[in-house]
């Protein structure tokens, strides 16, 4: 009874702490809006000045959405893979569907020069680039799932996602040699992940994957549970270890994949947020994990946001380089307590 109302809490100062984030997103940047202006424009009215109005709707609220996917999206991903290789360090991308992303925009980027003209341009839009992220993480998961099939040992699939990671690496950094280093740049930039830029269509497509994913994950959250003991352990209460396996693989590849695509490589958050839930709620009941790892991861990454946007300067940091810079000490905070990752 105590546990649960002091969890009943934690969740009440989540959900404050995620709209007050959320409010400080917007708010700040090169250019500071106040929260009131903020608050007046988010509840249908309109902001004394025009140009904040522009700036609140068009840029920094899609931004700020964005990020609460991504958060999110990736959190969830991340306990996932945790969970279901039963290893602290598995992150969202541990089955190579980042690599294989990177390998569908190398191919674009890099490869541009081999391309007709009419073609080039046409892929290298920015829908041209999510094309081709989204077709390079999706095969990567095309092939991880029918080796999950054939394989019994879910260590054996992990060793496979991460070979695959190798190869398409290993791909990319072919291409990279025999690139311009305007080439280069661009796929740099895109490397390192940016939450902006995206139209209202591509927060609904992105919204949408994200959904699905979340949707799988939740349906999945009794069979997490009986993971946390082991694979026989869950055999042994009835349950079809192949299909488990192949769900919350499915439900990752949706989440980190479509992220990947729209946003690009996000680095840390997947990683880090699942133990800080972990932590803080000191529990490993995924129905309450679940919950509070949406909260966190989306917190975080709004946070992060923020702190990339250098309130008050005119430079922007890559959102990717911040999230390293947060994650890291975390994570190696984490591996000093090993209790956190009971």
């Amino acid at each position: 009874m105590i546990n649960q109302k002091r969890n009943t809490i934690l969740f009440v100062v989540l959900a404050i702490g995620l709209v007050f984030l959320f409010i400080i997103n917007i708010s700040f940047g090169s250019i500071t809006i106040p929260f009131k202006e903020v608050f007046t424009s988010l509840t249908g009215g309109e902001a004394s000045k025009s140009t904040w109005e522009y700036i609140i709707i068009n840029y920094r609220l899609p931004k700020a959405i964005t990020a609460i996917l991504v958060g999110m999206g990736l959190s969830i991903s991340g306990l996932l893979m945790q969970t279901l290789f039963r290893n602290p360090l598995a992150g969202p991308y541990v089955l190579g569907l980042s690599s294989g992303a990177s390998l569908g925009v190398a191919f674009v980027i890099l490869g541009a020069g081999l391309l007709p003209a009419f073609l080039r341009e046409m892929l290298l839009s920015s829908y041209g680039i999510v094309l081709a992220s989204t077709l390079g993480s999706t095969l990567v998961l095309l092939l991880v799932l029918v080796v999950s099939q054939r394989l019994r040992d879910t260590m054996a699939i992990l060793i496979v996602g991460l070979m695959f990671g190798s190869f398409t690496s290993a791909i990319v950094g072919v291409l990279a040699y025999f690139s311009s280093a305007e080439q280069l740049q661009k796929f740099t930039f895109w490397s390192m992940g940016n939450l902006g830029n995206l139209s209202w269509t591509s927060i609904i497509i992105l919204s949408i994957c994200v959904t699905i994913g979340l949707l799988v994950s939740l349906s999945s959250i009794k069979s997490l549970n009986a993971l946390l003991l082991g694979e026989n352990y869950a055999k042994s209460l009835g349950l079809n270890f192949a299909k488990i396996r192949l769900i919350i693989i499915f439900a990752t590849g949706i989440l980190a994949g479509s992220i990947t695509a729209f946003a690009g490589p996000i680095a840390f958050i997947g990683l880090a947020v699942p133990h800080i839930a972990k932590l803080v709620f000191q529990t490993s009941n995924h129905a309450i994990l679940f919950w509070s790892t949406l909260f966190f991861g989306a917190m975080i990454m709004l946070l992060c946001d923020v702190l990339s946007q250098m309130p008050g300067f005119d430079v922007t940091l890559p959102v990717n380089a911040v999230t390293s810079i947060i994650g890291a000490p975390v994570v190696i905070w984490l591996m000093v307590r090993k209790k956190s990752f009971s």
